[in-house]
């Protein structure tokens, strides 16, 4: 037999099941729990949270530094083990800044193979324009006001779709300024949904409300409902 004859001839090894987890992506975690969405369009379902340790912008408004650091290394088959036992439709990856990690673009997909409805929590300081098309993707742009507006890749936010959404945390009226102004500039109402959320400890709600009612803003508002219902509790 020729050389060529036997390499077609040699058994082929085998595929990994369509949903087998690459054994190879791991994941540093700070939390895997389940409570109630509290933000977004999917306010109020159930959802599984999956909480990925590290992030390298500060915002002066923070309400996550604990996971900054620590965490623990799992392996993609040990989340989605997890996420499974958890029992929920909805998943939501969030961090921290979950894309500064190399494992989350493999982890996002997977949760979409499994059925779920994913969606994804960024700062939008790290590319996300090559994300799983199926994922959910929920744009934090960066105010003055969070002292990170500088790291905001502007360029990536017309990648978004109609399935997408952009939200600012607003801190002062100067922050609420310059966040219509990017919205009109944009074309962010006609591109994805905009919320608008007040900083918790800087803006009373009311009068961020008030505001978006006096300029008739195409934005929708949102409180943070996990915090009026448990504060700002860790795994809640």
């Amino acid at each position: 037999m020729s050389a060529s004859t036997d390499l077609r001839a040699a058994p082929l090894a085998p595929e990994r099941p369509a949903h087998a987890p690459d054994a190879a992506v791991r994941l540093k975690i700070t939390e895997i729990f389940r409570s109630l969405q509290g933000e977004s369009d999917s306010v109020g379902f159930p959802t599984t949270f999956v909480r990925l340790t590290g992030c390298p912008l500060r915002c002066h408004y923070c309400d996550t530094a604990y996971a900054f650091h620590g965490g623990s290394w799992q392996s993609l088959g040990q989340v989605l083990e997890r996420v499974e036992a958890l029992g929920t439709r909805h998943v939501c990856v969030t961090g921290g800044e979950p894309l500064a990690q190399k494992g989350a673009r493999p982890l996002l997909g997977a949760l979409c193979d499994l059925g779920k409805r994913v969606s994804l929590e960024t700062s939008g300081a790290i590319g996300y324009h090559d994300v799983d098309p199926r994922v959910v993707r929920v744009v934090d742009v960066k105010t003055p006001g969070s002292g990170e507006e500088p790291r905001n890749l502007y360029d990536q936010l017309a990648t978004l779709t109609e399935r997408d959404q952009v939200k600012f945390v607003i801190t002062d009226r100067a922050d609420y300024e310059w966040s219509r102004e990017q919205v009109a500039a944009r074309g962010l109402a006609a591109r994805c949904t905009v919320l608008f959320s007040p900083s918790a400890d800087q803006l009373p709600a009311r009068r961020l409300a008030d505001w978006i009612l006096e300029d008739n803003l195409p934005v929708r508002f949102q409180l943070q409902l996990h915090k009026l219902l448990w504060g700002n509790v860790p795994g809640r």
